[in-house]
Protein backbone atom coordinates (compact mmCIF):
# COMPACT_ATOMS: atom_id res chain seq x y z
CA UNK A 1 0.00 0.00 0.00
CA UNK A 2 1.42 3.38 -1.07
CA UNK A 3 2.75 5.49 1.92
CA UNK A 4 -0.19 8.32 1.09
CA UNK A 5 -2.90 5.69 1.56
CA UNK A 6 -2.09 5.55 4.97
CA UNK A 7 -2.50 9.10 5.56
CA UNK A 8 -6.06 8.80 3.72
CA UNK A 9 -6.84 6.47 5.80
CA UNK A 10 -5.53 7.90 9.20
CA UNK A 11 -7.87 10.78 8.52
CA UNK A 12 -11.41 8.97 8.80
CA UNK A 13 -10.64 9.05 12.87
CA UNK A 14 -8.70 11.79 13.02
CA UNK A 15 -12.11 13.61 10.77
CA UNK A 16 -14.48 12.26 13.68
CA UNK A 17 -12.54 13.00 16.05
CA UNK A 18 -11.98 16.85 14.93
CA UNK A 19 -16.34 16.48 14.69
CA UNK A 20 -16.69 15.53 17.71
CA UNK A 21 -14.21 18.38 19.17
CA UNK A 22 -15.90 21.00 16.90
CA UNK A 23 -19.23 22.72 16.85
CA UNK A 24 -21.03 25.79 18.34
CA UNK A 25 -19.90 25.22 22.00
CA UNK A 26 -16.31 25.10 22.59
CA UNK A 27 -15.25 22.37 24.25
CA UNK A 28 -11.16 22.38 26.04
CA UNK A 29 -9.56 19.44 24.53
CA UNK A 30 -8.96 18.54 28.14
CA UNK A 31 -12.73 17.95 28.94
CA UNK A 32 -13.57 15.98 25.41
CA UNK A 33 -10.81 13.98 26.46
CA UNK A 34 -12.37 13.01 29.60
CA UNK A 35 -15.63 12.88 28.61
CA UNK A 36 -14.53 10.30 25.93
CA UNK A 37 -12.88 8.04 28.27
CA UNK A 38 -16.37 7.82 30.25
CA UNK A 39 -16.01 11.17 32.55
CA UNK A 40 -17.20 14.31 32.37
CA UNK A 41 -19.68 16.58 33.30
CA UNK A 42 -23.52 15.80 31.83
CA UNK A 43 -23.78 18.59 29.74
CA UNK A 44 -20.31 17.99 28.16
CA UNK A 45 -21.23 14.13 27.81
CA UNK A 46 -24.90 15.08 26.13
CA UNK A 47 -23.06 17.04 23.02
CA UNK A 48 -20.29 15.08 22.55
CA UNK A 49 -22.57 11.42 22.66
CA UNK A 50 -26.20 12.69 22.01
CA UNK A 51 -25.25 15.32 19.42
CA UNK A 52 -22.19 15.44 18.13
CA UNK A 53 -20.92 11.57 17.78
CA UNK A 54 -24.11 10.59 15.71
CA UNK A 55 -24.21 13.76 13.29
CA UNK A 56 -19.93 12.83 12.99
CA UNK A 57 -20.94 9.77 12.12
CA UNK A 58 -23.85 10.40 10.05
CA UNK A 59 -21.80 12.70 7.74
CA UNK A 60 -18.76 10.06 7.28
CA UNK A 61 -21.15 7.56 6.31
CA UNK A 62 -23.06 9.85 4.04
CA UNK A 63 -19.80 11.02 1.98
CA UNK A 64 -18.48 7.49 1.99
CA UNK A 65 -21.91 6.57 -0.02
CA UNK A 66 -21.42 9.50 -2.13
CA UNK A 67 -18.24 8.88 -3.16
CA UNK A 68 -18.58 5.32 -3.22
CA UNK A 69 -21.42 5.69 -5.29
CA UNK A 70 -19.29 8.04 -8.20
CA UNK A 71 -16.34 6.20 -8.33
CA UNK A 72 -18.89 3.30 -9.54
CA UNK A 73 -20.64 5.10 -11.60
CA UNK A 74 -17.17 6.24 -13.49
CA UNK A 75 -16.57 3.03 -14.26
CA UNK A 76 -19.94 2.05 -15.30
CA UNK A 77 -20.47 4.83 -17.83
CA UNK A 78 -16.79 4.82 -18.55
CA UNK A 79 -17.66 8.99 -17.91
CA UNK A 80 -15.30 10.96 -16.32
CA UNK A 81 -17.86 13.08 -15.36
CA UNK A 82 -20.19 10.89 -14.14
CA UNK A 83 -21.72 11.65 -10.47
CA UNK A 84 -24.23 9.87 -8.35
CA UNK A 85 -26.95 12.66 -9.47
CA UNK A 86 -26.62 11.53 -12.92
CA UNK A 87 -28.95 9.48 -12.04
CA UNK A 88 -31.95 11.34 -11.27
CA UNK A 89 -32.09 9.72 -7.64
CA UNK A 90 -31.12 13.35 -6.09
CA UNK A 91 -33.59 15.12 -7.77
CA UNK A 92 -36.28 12.54 -7.23
CA UNK A 93 -35.72 12.45 -3.37
CA UNK A 94 -35.58 16.24 -3.27
CA UNK A 95 -39.21 16.27 -5.10
CA UNK A 96 -41.07 13.91 -3.07
CA UNK A 97 -39.25 15.28 0.33
CA UNK A 98 -40.13 18.93 -0.56
CA UNK A 99 -43.86 18.04 -1.66
CA UNK A 100 -43.95 16.77 1.68
CA UNK A 101 -42.76 19.32 3.45
CA UNK A 102 -44.84 21.72 1.55
CA UNK A 103 -47.88 19.66 2.97
CA UNK A 104 -47.07 19.82 6.28
CA UNK A 105 -45.99 15.90 6.84
CA UNK A 106 -44.14 14.84 9.65
CA UNK A 107 -40.36 14.03 9.34
CA UNK A 108 -40.99 9.98 9.55
CA UNK A 109 -43.37 11.02 6.10
CA UNK A 110 -40.70 13.52 4.67
CA UNK A 111 -38.37 10.62 4.47
CA UNK A 112 -40.83 7.82 3.01
CA UNK A 113 -42.06 10.86 0.38
CA UNK A 114 -38.15 11.35 -0.32
CA UNK A 115 -37.35 7.59 -1.04
CA UNK A 116 -40.52 6.77 -2.92
CA UNK A 117 -39.38 9.42 -5.25
CA UNK A 118 -35.81 8.28 -5.30
CA UNK A 119 -37.27 4.89 -5.89
CA UNK A 120 -39.30 6.12 -9.00
CA UNK A 121 -35.70 7.57 -10.67
CA UNK A 122 -33.61 4.59 -10.04
CA UNK A 123 -36.39 2.51 -11.44
CA UNK A 124 -36.83 4.51 -14.42
CA UNK A 125 -33.20 4.66 -15.43
CA UNK A 126 -33.10 0.63 -15.12
CA UNK A 127 -35.78 0.59 -16.90
CA UNK A 128 -34.82 2.53 -19.95
CA UNK A 129 -30.77 1.30 -19.47
CA UNK A 130 -30.99 -2.34 -19.71
CA UNK A 131 -31.21 -4.13 -23.05
CA UNK A 132 -30.70 -7.69 -23.74
CA UNK A 133 -27.64 -6.94 -25.22
CA UNK A 134 -26.17 -4.95 -21.60
CA UNK A 135 -25.92 -1.80 -20.34
CA UNK A 136 -26.12 1.10 -22.68
CA UNK A 137 -24.03 3.84 -20.85
CA UNK A 138 -25.46 6.88 -23.24
CA UNK A 139 -28.79 5.83 -22.29
CA UNK A 140 -28.32 6.41 -18.70
CA UNK A 141 -26.45 9.51 -19.06
CA UNK A 142 -29.74 11.15 -21.45
CA UNK A 143 -32.20 9.65 -19.12
CA UNK A 144 -30.86 10.33 -16.10
CA UNK A 145 -30.53 14.00 -17.48
CA UNK A 146 -33.98 14.26 -18.78
CA UNK A 147 -35.39 12.56 -15.38
CA UNK A 148 -33.13 15.58 -13.32
CA UNK A 149 -34.49 18.23 -15.83
CA UNK A 150 -38.16 17.13 -15.04
CA UNK A 151 -37.30 16.56 -11.09
CA UNK A 152 -35.74 19.68 -11.07
CA UNK A 153 -38.92 21.59 -12.93
CA UNK A 154 -41.18 20.21 -10.41
CA UNK A 155 -39.09 21.32 -7.15
CA UNK A 156 -38.82 24.90 -8.54
CA UNK A 157 -42.72 24.52 -9.02
CA UNK A 158 -42.86 23.55 -5.35
CA UNK A 159 -40.10 26.38 -3.86
CA UNK A 160 -42.37 29.07 -5.96
CA UNK A 161 -45.71 27.55 -4.35
CA UNK A 162 -44.66 26.47 -0.97
CA UNK A 163 -45.11 29.73 1.82
CA UNK A 164 -42.32 31.79 3.17
CA UNK A 165 -41.89 30.07 6.03
CA UNK A 166 -40.81 26.71 4.61
CA UNK A 167 -38.63 27.95 2.00
CA UNK A 168 -35.29 28.00 3.92
CA UNK A 169 -35.96 24.75 5.05
CA UNK A 170 -36.66 23.42 1.55
CA UNK A 171 -33.10 25.26 0.47
CA UNK A 172 -31.29 23.39 3.25
CA UNK A 173 -32.50 20.46 2.00
CA UNK A 174 -31.85 21.17 -1.75
CA UNK A 175 -28.34 22.37 -0.35
CA UNK A 176 -27.18 19.50 1.92
CA UNK A 177 -28.03 19.35 5.50
CA UNK A 178 -26.97 16.99 8.09
CA UNK A 179 -28.99 19.10 11.03
CA UNK A 180 -31.84 16.55 11.15
CA UNK A 181 -29.69 13.60 10.02
CA UNK A 182 -30.89 11.31 13.31
CA UNK A 183 -29.95 7.71 13.48
CA UNK A 184 -27.55 6.89 10.62
CA UNK A 185 -27.82 2.96 11.38
CA UNK A 186 -29.34 2.43 8.25
CA UNK A 187 -26.73 4.57 6.31
CA UNK A 188 -23.87 2.39 7.85
CA UNK A 189 -25.49 -0.60 7.36
CA UNK A 190 -26.28 0.09 3.55
CA UNK A 191 -22.35 1.54 3.70
CA UNK A 192 -21.03 -2.05 4.78
CA UNK A 193 -23.07 -4.16 2.33
CA UNK A 194 -22.52 -2.25 -1.13
CA UNK A 195 -18.52 -2.17 -0.28
CA UNK A 196 -18.20 -5.52 0.75
CA UNK A 197 -20.10 -6.77 -2.56
CA UNK A 198 -18.74 -4.39 -4.92
CA UNK A 199 -15.06 -5.30 -3.52
CA UNK A 200 -15.32 -8.86 -4.04
CA UNK A 201 -15.89 -7.72 -7.94
CA UNK A 202 -12.94 -4.62 -7.80
CA UNK A 203 -10.80 -6.93 -10.15
CA UNK A 204 -13.56 -7.08 -12.43
CA UNK A 205 -14.36 -3.71 -12.38
CA UNK A 206 -10.50 -3.07 -13.57
CA UNK A 207 -11.39 -5.16 -16.68
CA UNK A 208 -14.37 -3.41 -17.54
CA UNK A 209 -12.64 -0.60 -18.12
CA UNK A 210 -10.65 -1.62 -20.73
CA UNK A 211 -13.94 -2.36 -22.73
CA UNK A 212 -16.91 -4.20 -22.60
CA UNK A 213 -15.96 -6.29 -25.79
CA UNK A 214 -12.11 -6.57 -23.79
CA UNK A 215 -14.25 -7.86 -20.63
CA UNK A 216 -16.08 -10.10 -22.15
CA UNK A 217 -13.20 -11.98 -23.99
CA UNK A 218 -11.88 -12.17 -20.76
CA UNK A 219 -14.36 -13.99 -19.24
CA UNK A 220 -16.04 -11.62 -17.35
CA UNK A 221 -20.25 -11.40 -17.23
CA UNK A 222 -20.84 -7.91 -18.38
CA UNK A 223 -24.29 -7.23 -18.10
CA UNK A 224 -24.60 -9.39 -14.81
CA UNK A 225 -21.66 -7.01 -13.61
CA UNK A 226 -22.97 -3.27 -14.82
CA UNK A 227 -26.29 -4.24 -13.19
CA UNK A 228 -24.95 -5.31 -9.97
CA UNK A 229 -22.76 -1.75 -9.86
CA UNK A 230 -25.80 0.21 -11.20
CA UNK A 231 -27.96 -1.43 -8.36
CA UNK A 232 -25.06 -0.88 -5.69
CA UNK A 233 -24.64 3.03 -6.91
CA UNK A 234 -28.54 3.82 -6.78
CA UNK A 235 -28.44 2.14 -3.30
CA UNK A 236 -25.18 4.20 -2.50
CA UNK A 237 -27.11 7.66 -3.63
CA UNK A 238 -30.43 6.96 -2.17
CA UNK A 239 -29.16 6.16 1.02
CA UNK A 240 -26.79 8.71 1.36
CA UNK A 241 -29.54 11.67 -0.23
CA UNK A 242 -31.99 10.48 2.52
CA UNK A 243 -29.88 11.11 5.32
CA UNK A 244 -28.24 14.48 3.94
CA UNK A 245 -30.48 16.15 1.31
CA UNK A 246 -29.14 16.62 -1.59
CA UNK A 247 -25.42 17.11 -1.25
CA UNK A 248 -23.24 17.33 -4.55
CA UNK A 249 -19.86 17.20 -5.46
CA UNK A 250 -18.48 14.84 -2.65
CA UNK A 251 -18.97 11.50 -5.34
CA UNK A 252 -17.52 13.25 -8.60
CA UNK A 253 -14.61 14.88 -7.33
CA UNK A 254 -13.48 12.08 -4.52
CA UNK A 255 -12.30 9.29 -7.23
CA UNK A 256 -10.56 11.92 -9.44
CA UNK A 257 -8.57 13.24 -6.39
CA UNK A 258 -7.82 9.85 -5.75
CA UNK A 259 -6.99 8.78 -9.29
CA UNK A 260 -4.70 12.03 -10.00
CA UNK A 261 -2.25 10.58 -6.88
CA UNK A 262 -2.08 7.90 -8.53
CA UNK A 263 -4.64 5.04 -7.37
CA UNK A 264 -6.44 3.41 -10.63
CA UNK A 265 -6.72 -0.07 -9.25
CA UNK A 266 -10.56 -0.66 -7.86
CA UNK A 267 -9.01 -2.77 -4.88
CA UNK A 268 -7.59 0.15 -3.61
CA UNK A 269 -9.71 2.90 -5.15
CA UNK A 270 -12.92 1.71 -3.74
CA UNK A 271 -12.37 1.53 -0.13
CA UNK A 272 -9.99 4.59 -0.02
CA UNK A 273 -12.66 6.45 -1.76
CA UNK A 274 -15.59 5.40 1.20
CA UNK A 275 -12.15 7.03 3.55
CA UNK A 276 -12.08 10.33 1.94
CA UNK A 277 -14.86 10.96 0.99
CA UNK A 278 -16.28 10.22 4.94
CA UNK A 279 -13.22 12.16 6.20
CA UNK A 280 -13.95 15.16 3.71
CA UNK A 281 -17.73 15.36 4.76
CA UNK A 282 -17.31 14.85 8.06
CA UNK A 283 -14.64 17.64 8.47
CA UNK A 284 -16.94 19.95 6.60
CA UNK A 285 -19.63 19.13 8.38
CA UNK A 286 -17.40 20.26 11.67
CA UNK A 287 -16.71 23.37 9.84
CA UNK A 288 -19.96 24.66 8.83
CA UNK A 289 -21.32 24.03 11.93
CA UNK A 290 -18.53 26.40 13.86
CA UNK A 291 -17.40 28.91 11.02
CA UNK A 292 -20.19 31.14 11.33
CA UNK A 293 -21.57 30.09 15.07
CA UNK A 294 -24.35 30.20 16.11
CA UNK A 295 -25.43 30.69 12.32
CA UNK A 296 -25.08 26.78 10.93
CA UNK A 297 -23.61 27.14 7.32
CA UNK A 298 -24.82 24.33 4.68
CA UNK A 299 -22.58 21.48 4.26
CA UNK A 300 -22.68 21.34 0.56
CA UNK A 301 -21.75 24.85 0.33
CA UNK A 302 -18.64 24.14 2.03
CA UNK A 303 -17.75 21.03 0.24
CA UNK A 304 -17.39 22.87 -2.96
CA UNK A 305 -16.22 25.72 -1.40
CA UNK A 306 -13.01 23.31 -0.40
CA UNK A 307 -13.19 21.01 -3.01
CA UNK A 308 -13.51 23.09 -5.93
CA UNK A 309 -9.83 24.37 -5.46
CA UNK A 310 -8.36 21.68 -4.54
CA UNK A 311 -9.18 19.79 -7.79
CA UNK A 312 -8.26 22.49 -9.78
CA UNK A 313 -4.80 23.17 -8.09
CA UNK A 314 -4.14 18.77 -8.77
CA UNK A 315 -5.52 18.80 -12.07
CA UNK A 316 -2.95 21.89 -13.09
CA UNK A 317 0.06 20.03 -11.48
CA UNK A 318 -0.74 16.71 -12.78
CA UNK A 319 0.26 15.82 -16.91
Amino acid sequence: MKPSAWVILLSVPVSLLWAIWHGSVDIPAQDLLLTLGGGGDEITREIVWGLRAPRALAAFACGALLALAGALLQVLLRNPLADPFILGVSGGASAGALGAMMLGAAAALQHLSALAGASVAAAAIFAFSLRPSGWNAYRVILAGTALSAGFGAIVSLLLTLAPAAQVQGMLFWLLGDLSGAGDPLAAWLVLAVVATAVQTGARQLDILTLGEDKARSLGVAVTALQSLVFAAAAAATMAAVLLGGSLGFVGLVVPHLLRLIGYYGHRALLPLSVALGGSFLAAADALARSVAAPVEIPVGVVTALIGVPTLLYLLMRTR
